[in-house]
Protein backbone atom coordinates (compact mmCIF):
# COMPACT_ATOMS: atom_id res chain seq x y z
CA UNK A 1 0.00 0.00 0.00
CA UNK A 2 2.62 2.42 0.57
CA UNK A 3 3.92 2.66 -2.65
CA UNK A 4 0.45 3.25 -4.38
CA UNK A 5 0.17 6.31 -1.80
CA UNK A 6 3.48 7.20 -3.05
CA UNK A 7 2.28 7.06 -6.32
CA UNK A 8 -0.55 8.98 -6.31
CA UNK A 9 0.87 11.89 -3.92
CA UNK A 10 4.22 11.95 -6.29
CA UNK A 11 1.59 12.10 -9.30
CA UNK A 12 -0.62 14.51 -7.60
CA UNK A 13 2.19 17.05 -7.25
CA UNK A 14 3.49 16.73 -10.50
CA UNK A 15 0.21 17.39 -12.08
CA UNK A 16 -0.74 20.18 -9.56
CA UNK A 17 2.58 22.50 -10.14
CA UNK A 18 1.99 21.41 -14.15
CA UNK A 19 -1.47 22.99 -14.01
CA UNK A 20 -0.43 25.78 -11.75
CA UNK A 21 2.75 26.66 -13.83
CA UNK A 22 0.66 26.64 -17.14
CA UNK A 23 -2.23 28.64 -15.91
CA UNK A 24 0.21 31.27 -14.46
CA UNK A 25 1.65 31.78 -17.99
CA UNK A 26 4.92 31.78 -16.96
CA UNK A 27 7.51 31.28 -19.64
CA UNK A 28 9.55 29.14 -17.14
CA UNK A 29 6.61 26.43 -16.65
CA UNK A 30 8.84 24.12 -18.23
CA UNK A 31 11.63 24.37 -15.42
CA UNK A 32 8.90 24.59 -12.60
CA UNK A 33 7.86 20.80 -14.08
CA UNK A 34 11.15 19.69 -14.29
CA UNK A 35 12.54 20.40 -10.66
CA UNK A 36 9.08 19.42 -9.17
CA UNK A 37 9.63 15.71 -10.82
CA UNK A 38 13.33 15.87 -9.81
CA UNK A 39 12.21 16.64 -6.16
CA UNK A 40 9.21 13.95 -6.32
CA UNK A 41 11.49 10.94 -7.51
CA UNK A 42 14.05 11.57 -4.91
CA UNK A 43 11.02 11.72 -2.47
CA UNK A 44 9.47 8.63 -3.42
CA UNK A 45 12.44 6.47 -5.34
CA UNK A 46 13.29 4.07 -2.77
CA UNK A 47 9.30 3.12 -1.99
CA UNK A 48 7.77 2.93 -5.62
CA UNK A 49 10.22 3.13 -7.82
CA UNK A 50 8.67 7.16 -8.53
CA UNK A 51 6.76 6.07 -11.73
CA UNK A 52 4.13 9.07 -11.54
CA UNK A 53 3.25 7.98 -15.40
CA UNK A 54 1.10 5.08 -16.49
CA UNK A 55 3.48 4.80 -19.17
CA UNK A 56 6.52 4.15 -17.16
CA UNK A 57 4.57 1.64 -15.03
CA UNK A 58 4.02 -0.28 -18.33
CA UNK A 59 7.66 0.39 -19.17
CA UNK A 60 8.74 -1.18 -15.70
CA UNK A 61 6.73 -3.96 -16.09
CA UNK A 62 7.97 -5.19 -19.19
CA UNK A 63 11.49 -4.42 -17.74
CA UNK A 64 10.79 -6.80 -14.80
CA UNK A 65 10.95 -4.14 -12.05
CA UNK A 66 7.27 -4.21 -10.82
CA UNK A 67 4.95 -7.49 -10.65
CA UNK A 68 1.85 -7.82 -13.05
CA UNK A 69 -0.19 -7.52 -9.70
CA UNK A 70 1.19 -3.92 -9.15
CA UNK A 71 0.64 -2.76 -12.45
CA UNK A 72 -2.98 -2.07 -12.54
CA UNK A 73 -2.96 -0.33 -8.70
CA UNK A 74 0.40 2.03 -9.78
CA UNK A 75 -2.03 3.12 -12.99
CA UNK A 76 -5.01 3.53 -10.77
CA UNK A 77 -3.37 5.58 -8.32
CA UNK A 78 -1.51 7.92 -10.51
CA UNK A 79 -4.76 8.66 -12.40
CA UNK A 80 -6.52 9.70 -9.12
CA UNK A 81 -3.36 11.49 -8.36
CA UNK A 82 -3.79 13.63 -11.39
CA UNK A 83 -7.81 14.11 -11.15
CA UNK A 84 -7.05 15.15 -7.51
CA UNK A 85 -4.93 17.82 -8.79
CA UNK A 86 -6.51 18.35 -11.62
CA UNK A 87 -9.64 19.77 -9.09
CA UNK A 88 -6.66 21.73 -6.74
CA UNK A 89 -5.48 23.40 -9.90
CA UNK A 90 -8.62 24.94 -9.86
CA UNK A 91 -9.29 25.60 -6.18
CA UNK A 92 -5.80 27.28 -6.29
CA UNK A 93 -6.02 29.37 -9.49
CA UNK A 94 -9.71 30.15 -10.39
CA UNK A 95 -9.34 27.62 -13.27
CA UNK A 96 -7.99 24.76 -14.70
CA UNK A 97 -6.06 23.89 -18.23
CA UNK A 98 -6.50 21.65 -20.79
CA UNK A 99 -3.96 19.30 -22.16
CA UNK A 100 -4.36 20.09 -26.01
CA UNK A 101 -1.87 20.50 -29.48
CA UNK A 102 -0.91 24.02 -29.89
CA UNK A 103 -2.92 26.04 -32.26
CA UNK A 104 -2.77 24.80 -36.02
CA UNK A 105 -0.80 21.70 -35.02
CA UNK A 106 -1.53 18.51 -36.83
CA UNK A 107 -2.69 14.88 -34.37
CA UNK A 108 0.39 13.52 -36.76
CA UNK A 109 2.59 16.04 -35.35
CA UNK A 110 1.34 16.20 -31.47
CA UNK A 111 1.49 11.42 -31.81
CA UNK A 112 5.14 12.33 -33.07
CA UNK A 113 6.04 14.68 -30.01
CA UNK A 114 4.27 12.48 -27.33
CA UNK A 115 5.91 9.40 -29.12
CA UNK A 116 9.49 11.11 -29.31
CA UNK A 117 10.05 12.52 -26.01
CA UNK A 118 8.27 9.85 -24.07
CA UNK A 119 10.53 7.83 -25.73
CA UNK A 120 13.32 9.88 -24.62
CA UNK A 121 11.70 10.14 -21.19
CA UNK A 122 11.25 6.10 -20.40
CA UNK A 123 14.54 5.24 -22.25
CA UNK A 124 16.75 8.06 -19.47
CA UNK A 125 14.46 6.17 -16.26
CA UNK A 126 15.31 2.66 -17.15
CA UNK A 127 19.02 3.59 -17.56
CA UNK A 128 19.47 6.15 -14.69
CA UNK A 129 16.90 3.84 -12.14
CA UNK A 130 16.80 0.46 -13.26
CA UNK A 131 20.46 -0.59 -14.71
CA UNK A 132 22.96 -2.72 -12.62
CA UNK A 133 25.90 -0.91 -13.94
CA UNK A 134 25.32 2.31 -11.51
CA UNK A 135 23.49 1.06 -8.59
CA UNK A 136 22.72 3.64 -5.85
CA UNK A 137 23.49 6.49 -7.61
CA UNK A 138 22.83 10.61 -7.10
CA UNK A 139 22.08 11.43 -10.40
CA UNK A 140 19.31 9.72 -11.58
CA UNK A 141 15.99 12.23 -10.25
CA UNK A 142 18.45 15.27 -11.89
CA UNK A 143 18.79 12.82 -15.08
CA UNK A 144 14.44 12.52 -15.25
CA UNK A 145 13.47 16.27 -14.59
CA UNK A 146 16.07 17.46 -16.89
CA UNK A 147 14.49 15.12 -19.75
CA UNK A 148 11.12 16.17 -19.22
CA UNK A 149 11.98 20.19 -19.09
CA UNK A 150 13.57 19.77 -21.98
CA UNK A 151 10.95 18.37 -23.62
CA UNK A 152 8.48 20.95 -22.67
CA UNK A 153 10.60 23.60 -23.73
CA UNK A 154 10.82 21.83 -27.03
CA UNK A 155 7.61 20.59 -27.93
CA UNK A 156 5.09 21.77 -25.61
CA UNK A 157 3.56 24.44 -28.14
CA UNK A 158 3.56 20.85 -30.56
CA UNK A 159 2.14 18.27 -28.22
CA UNK A 160 1.42 20.22 -24.58
CA UNK A 161 4.02 18.43 -23.41
CA UNK A 162 2.06 15.24 -21.45
CA UNK A 163 4.11 12.53 -22.07
CA UNK A 164 2.22 11.06 -19.32
CA UNK A 165 -1.28 9.74 -19.13
CA UNK A 166 -2.29 10.92 -15.96
CA UNK A 167 -0.96 14.95 -16.80
CA UNK A 168 -3.54 14.39 -19.72
CA UNK A 169 -6.60 12.50 -17.62
CA UNK A 170 -6.21 14.53 -14.72
CA UNK A 171 -6.84 17.73 -16.04
CA UNK A 172 -8.72 16.99 -19.17
CA UNK A 173 -11.47 14.94 -17.50
CA UNK A 174 -12.07 17.97 -14.57
CA UNK A 175 -12.11 20.38 -17.71
CA UNK A 176 -14.75 17.44 -19.65
CA UNK A 177 -12.76 17.61 -22.37
CA UNK A 178 -12.23 14.28 -24.03
CA UNK A 179 -10.84 15.46 -27.22
CA UNK A 180 -7.54 14.41 -27.35
CA UNK A 181 -7.48 11.52 -24.84
CA UNK A 182 -6.37 9.25 -27.68
CA UNK A 183 -3.83 11.13 -28.38
CA UNK A 184 -2.50 11.58 -25.05
CA UNK A 185 -2.98 7.66 -24.44
CA UNK A 186 -1.46 6.57 -27.91
CA UNK A 187 1.36 8.53 -27.36
CA UNK A 188 2.90 8.30 -24.05
CA UNK A 189 2.44 4.33 -24.33
CA UNK A 190 3.51 3.33 -27.67
CA UNK A 191 6.44 5.58 -26.84
CA UNK A 192 7.06 3.91 -23.52
CA UNK A 193 7.46 0.49 -24.85
CA UNK A 194 9.39 1.39 -27.82
CA UNK A 195 11.88 2.19 -24.97
CA UNK A 196 11.40 -0.81 -22.82
CA UNK A 197 12.20 -2.75 -26.09
CA UNK A 198 15.25 0.04 -26.69
CA UNK A 199 16.72 -0.71 -23.29
CA UNK A 200 16.73 -4.52 -23.65
CA UNK A 201 18.22 -4.04 -26.97
CA UNK A 202 21.28 -1.92 -25.83
CA UNK A 203 21.91 -3.22 -22.06
CA UNK A 204 21.56 -7.15 -23.05
CA UNK A 205 23.14 -8.32 -19.94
Amino acid sequence: MNKYITELIGTFFLVLVIGCAVSSGSPLAPLAIGVCLTAMVYMGGHISGAHYNPAVSIAMFIRGEIEKSDLAPYILSQIVGGVLAGICTIVLRGKGIVVSPGEGVGLGQALAAEILFTFALVLVILNVATSKDHPNNSFYGIAIGFIVCAGAFSVGDISGAAFNPAVALGHNIIAADFSNVLLYLLGPIVGAVLAAFAYQTTNPN
